[in-house]
C-alpha cells in the first residue's frame, strides 16, 4: 500500500457565533455608555431605573436587537470583502471600503427604523414631537449608533489581525518543522549505506565496461547530491529545475534496474516556470519503486505530465511486493503539508487498485 494521510487546517481565535454573541453584547453596552457620555444630564437618565420595569425590558430588548443587526452587518461586510479585497491586497483601500459601507449600513438601519416609528405613530393617530430638543436626540441616536459601528468594526478588524498574525506564526513553524523534516530526509538518503553501496556498485561494473558511460553516472550521482544540498530548505522551487533533477535521478533508475523500470516525461514547456516543493518528484519516484517490483517481464511504468488543470501529474502501475511492511507515509505526508502551508491547493491522491496517480497542484511563481 502506499503512502496517504490528511492533514487539517488551523483554526481561527474565534468562532463566528461567539464573535456574534459577543459584538451584540458589546454594542448593548457601548451604546449606553456612549449617550451617557455624550449627555450625562439628559433628563433620559433621571429616575432611570425607577420606570415601570416592563418599559425597561422593552427598551433593552428593542436595543439588544438593534446591537444585533449592527453587529451581525458588520461580520456579514467583513466577510464579504475577505473574499474580494483581502488586507494583504490593499490595506488603505480595505479600510475605507469597510468603513463607508458599515457607514452606509447604519445609516440605513436608522432610516428604516425612523419610518417604523413615523408610520406607527400615524396608525395610532399620534403625533411625532418636533422639537429642537427630539431632533438633538435624533441625530444624537444616530452619532451614537456611528461611533459604536465603528468601534466593532476596529475589533472585528483587530480579531482578525491577530487570527492572522497567529495563523502566520503557527504556519511559519510548521513550516519550519516540515522543511527540517525534508532536510532530514535527504540527509538520510546522503548517508543511507545501502544507497551508496548499490550505486557505487553499478558505478564500478559501469566503469569496467563502459569508462564514458562510468562517468556520466558519476556526474549525475554528484548532481542529485548538490541538488539536496543546495535545495532541500527552499520552500518551492521551478519545475524547470525538478526536471533536471528528475532526469539525474532517473539516469541512475535506469542504470541500476535496467528495463525494470520505465519512464514517461511528458510536461508542457510553458508550465516550466511554475513551482512546487522541493524533491517532491523524488519522493514520489521513490515510494513507488519502494512499494512495487521491478522485473523485465513486466517492467514498472512511472508517468509524469501535465494536465489540463494547471497541475503535474505522477503515476504508476501497481505492481505490488508481497510481504512488504506497512508504510510509514511519511513521503506522501511530507508533501501534502508542505502544500498546506504554502498554498491553499492540495494534491490529489488516487489509487483504483491498478495505478497509483498524485495530481501536484502548480504554484504560479509571485514576483
Amino acid at each position: 500500500m502506499q503512502d496517504n494521510t490528511i492533514y487539517k487546517n488551523e483554526k481561527n481565535l474565534i468562532s463566528t457565533n461567539k464573535k456574534r454573541l459577543l459584538f451584540t453584547l458589546l454594542s448593548f453596552f457601548l451604546i449606553y455608555l456612549v449617550a451617557y457620555i455624550i449627555d450625562p444630564f439628559s433628563s433620559c437618565w433621571n429616575g432611570y431605573f425607577q420606570r415601570n420595569m416592563f418599559e425597561i425590558l422593552g427598551e433593552w430588548t428593542f436595543t439588544i436587537i438593534y446591537s444585533f443587526f449592527i453587529s451581525e452587518f458588520s461580520i456579514i461586510v467583513h466577510k464579504k470583502l475577505d473574499r474580494v479585497l483581502t488586507w494583504k491586497d490593499n490595506p488603505a483601500e480595505r479600510l475605507l471600503i469597510e468603513t463607508v459601507i458599515n457607514l452606509i449600513v447604519v445609516l440605513l438601519i436608522n432610516l428604516l427604523l425612523v419610518y417604523i416609528i413615523s408610520h406607527y405613530f400615524e396608525l395610532q393617530n399620534l403625533t411625532i414631537a418636533t422639537s429642537l430638543e427630539e431632533k438633538r436626540g435624533t441625530i444624537q441616536n444616530i452619532s451614537i449608533s456611528v461611533m459604536v459601528a465603528l468601534l466593532i468594526m476596529g475589533i472585528n478588524i483587530g480579531i482578525h489581525l491577530i487570527n492572522n498574525w497567529k495563523n502566520e506564526s503557527i504556519r511559519a513553524a510548521k513550516l519550519g518543522q516540515v522543511i527540517l523534516e525534508t532536510e532530514l530526509q535527504s540527509l538520510k538518503l546522503q548517508i543511507d549505506p545501502h544507497f551508496v553501496f548499490n550505486n557505487l556498485s553499478v558505478l564500478s561494473e559501469i566503469i569496467l565496461e563502459d569508462q564514458q558511460l562510468g562517468y556520466e553516472y558519476a556526474e549525475n550521482f554528484s548532481k542529485i547530491y548538490r541538488y539536496l544540498l543546495v535545495n532541500s530548505k527552499k520552500d518551492v522551487i521551478s519545475l524547470e529545475e525538478e526536471l533536471n533533477f528528475l532526469d539525474s535521478y532517473i539516469f541512475l533508475i535506469k542504470n541500476r534496474f535496467g528495463e525494470g523500470v520505465h519512464f514517461e516525461i511528458n510536461v508542457d514547456p510553458a508550465k516550466s516556470n511554475y513551482q512546487l516543493p522541493p524533491l517532491t518528484l523524488q519522493l514520489l519516484v521513490e515510494n513507488a519503486l519502494k512499494h512495487n517490483q521491478t522485473n523485465k517481464k513486466r517492467s514498472l511504468k512511472i508517468k509524469v505530465y501535465t494536465n489540463a488543470h494547471n497541475q503535474l501529474v505522477v503515476e504508476n502501475i501497481l505492481i505490488p511486493i508481497e510481504n512488504v511492511s506497512e508504510s510509514s507515509g511519511i513521503g506522501i505526508s511530507n508533501i501534502i503539508k508542505r502544500y498546506d502551508l504554502l498554498s491553499n491547493l492540495q494534491p490529489e491522491i488516487m489509487n483504483n487498485g491498478k495505478t497509483f496517480k498524485v495530481n501536484l497542484p502548480l504554484i504560479e511563481q509571485t514576483s
